[in-house]
């Protein structure tokens, strides 16, 4: 990538509500250039989406739970397209607010989802969901949960892309 493709996403990630005429200037370049790199990174499919992250406390969310699975067996190609079916519909009628469900390795598990509760009693809720789901279909080994209490005090770096966006500019000097 160009480096001023690198610039606008970085921009684009501190604050994609800003016009092509504010990125043009934060980037130096014209904005029919800025409009024009917008497309193009959408095009590519390196700008997927455009979003915002709320406060999920003012929300009403209190829990941010980061969940661990680990499958008995791995599942054929088919199984994950039956299972991507079954999750999108159950996402339909749960409520359930998860941000990301993706499969992986490591800490000895296959698969991590990422949630958020507005209490304790809606995580459990949302466990027992999920391991009657994957008892039917998925057959886990273990299901095991990390909970954030998104009301303590001590918070380090909460949910943003500005630190990201920060980073990809400091990397892309730093080659230069």
């Amino acid at each position: 990538m160009r480096d001023t493709e690198w610039k606008l996403i970085s921009e684009l990630m501190k604050n994609s509500r800003r016009s092509d005429r504010e990125l043009a200037k934060a980037i130096r370049v014209s904005q029919p250039t800025a409009s024009r790199l917008i497309a193009k990174l959408e095009k590519e499919g390196k700008i997927q989406e455009y979003t915002m992250i709320p406060d999920f406390v003012k929300l009403g969310f209190n829990i941010l739970a980061v969940t661990i699975v680990k499958l008995k067996q791995t599942l054929t190609s088919e199984e994950i397209d039956q299972a991507k079916k079954i999750m999108r519909e159950a996402l339909k009628v749960m409520p359930i607010q998860l941000v990301m469900l993706e499969r992986g390795l490591g800490l000895n598990a296959d698969g991590i989802l990422i949630s958020y509760h507005k209490d304790y009693a809606s995580y459990v809720e949302f466990g027992q969901l999920l391991k009657r789901g994957a008892a039917e279909f998925l057959q886990t080994d273990e299901i095991r949960s990390f909970l954030i209490d998104l009301q303590d005090d001590v918070r380090f770096i909460p949910l943003t892309f500005s630190v990201v966006a920060q980073n990809l500019s400091r990397m892309k000097t730093q080659k230069e």
